[in-house]
């Protein structure tokens, strides 16, 4: 194989930009880029400040899941816990440790970084850092009110084995849930999750300071 085997940074010439519309958290950008034989090509894009999912998983290798209604793709999916990087440069442990609580009202004592993914980088620029988190104990303190969608979410346990084997059938299809799930069964099959990045490794796609200690 002529290239390493890993994704390189690179960005082509870009001789015209727009901003057609900007939300609350994400907008969409319009982009004329230079290809490769000169001509130029319109590119349009979501811009997004990037999110986190975990991937928690009790003693019992059971996995915390969510079933939460998705409007734009009309399902009610299952999911793990995940949300957006609301703060530019929050340590990203730190924010998924606040999704965890936010939604399943649980704390870990136990991180590691499982994948870093672009959700769809051919229409956003979404980096999703996706966590294992282990030695789950119920948080202390008052749950979050919900309300809009999560006023209708549910949450349970499942084994991490039967959620492969959902991913596998295409019977679960949230990308986070499949990334986590499948990542989880590499590992233990493989060299173990001892063997996983720590939970404040770098991340370019979105890079952060401090080490959320």
């Amino acid at each position: 194989m002529g290239s390493p085997l890993r994704d390189m940074p690179q960005e082509w010439a870009v001789t015209a930009t727009s901003t057609p519309f900007t939300g609350a958290k994400t907008g969409v950008v319009t982009d004329e880029v230079v290809m490769p034989d000169g001509s130029t090509a319109r590119r349009d894009y979501q811009t997004h400040p990037g999110s986190v999912a975990v991937l928690a998983v009790d003693d019992r290798e059971r996995a915390v899941v969510i079933r939460q209604y998705r409007h734009p793709v009309r399902h009610k999916l299952w999911e793990i816990p995940a949300g957006l990087l609301d703060v530019p440069g929050e340590n990203p442990r730190l924010a998924a440790a606040r999704e965890l609580y936010e939604e399943a009202h649980l704390e870990a004592a136990r991180w590691r970084v499982l994948c870093d993914i672009f959700s769809s980088p051919g229409g956003t620029d979404e980096a999703v850092r996706v966590f294992l988190a282990t030695g789950l104990t119920r948080a202390s303190g008052e749950r979050y009110a919900v309300s809009e969608e999560e006023a209708d979410m549910e949450l349970d346990r499942v084994p991490v084995a039967d959620l492969v084997r959902g991913v596998l059938a295409g019977e679960l299809q949230n990308n986070a849930l499949a990334v986590g799930v499948l990542g989880y069964a590499a590992a233990c099959a493989g060299e173990g999750l001892e063997s996983l990045r720590p939970a404040d490794s770098p991340w370019p796609a979105r890079p952060f300071t401090g080490t959320g200690d």
